[in-house]
């Protein structure tokens, strides 16, 4: 693939993003080829060593911000004329409180699904401290003379002891579970604004 060629299948993929930025990216990619055909590489090979269009889309399309890329998706491309302007004036307060709903809807489940771990999270702090709190009181009842209790109470803490080694590593898988469900989401959007734009 040539240079030209790279630039133009870029330039063809990144249509939804702000115009300055698709610019911004494409002279950076420009000047990468460049220098790297100074180096001696041929126009060919140095095209192929900055890797795949679609990998060089993704990465870009990752790195611009989601609010960025619904700014220019909703910027509208001509002026709208006075009737479309009334009718939405008109319709701002069904359509504005129906968007505002299914905002708080999204947003109230995702507050949720971290509330979720987050109970999850002091369900292994609290087993965390019943831990060395039932082995400390265990030894107590043991010392004081009710051996059988202190015996029963230093097992429970470390039964929690244990609880609370799995509890973590759960917890821990869970979250970066969420974590990364969160980042394809917004990757996801960021790539159905896109195509949006695009089949326009």
């Amino acid at each position: 693939m040539r240079k030209q060629e790279l630039l133009g299948a870029l330039r063809e993929k990144l249509y939804g993003l702000p115009r300055a930025d698709v610019e911004e990216r494409l002279s950076f990619y420009s000047e990468m080829i460049d220098d790297r055909i100074e180096e001696g590489l041929s126009e060919e090979e140095a095209v192929s060593q900055i890797g795949s269009v679609d990998g060089i889309v993704a990465q870009i399309v990752a790195d611009t911000p989601l609010v960025k890329i619904a700014r220019e998706r909703i910027r509208p491309k001509k002026r709208l004329g006075a009737g479309v302007s009334v009718l939405l004036a008109l319709g701002s307060p069904i359509w504005l409180a129906l968007l505002i709903a299914a905002f708080a809807v999204i947003l109230s489940l995702y507050v949720t699904l971290w509330a979720v771990f987050a109970s999850l999270w002091a369900v292994f702090a609290s087993l965390a401290c019943c831990a060395p709190c039932g082995v400390i009181a265990g030894a107590v009842f043991a010392v004081t003379g009710n051996v059988p209790a202190g015996i029963v109470i230093a097992a429970a803490g470390v039964a929690c002891a244990g609880l609370a080694i799995l509890a973590f590593f759960g917890c821990k898988a869970a979250t970066r579970g969420m974590l990364l469900w969160t980042k394809r989401m917004a990757l996801a959007t960021k790539k159905a604004l896109l195509k949006k734009e695009v089949a326009q």
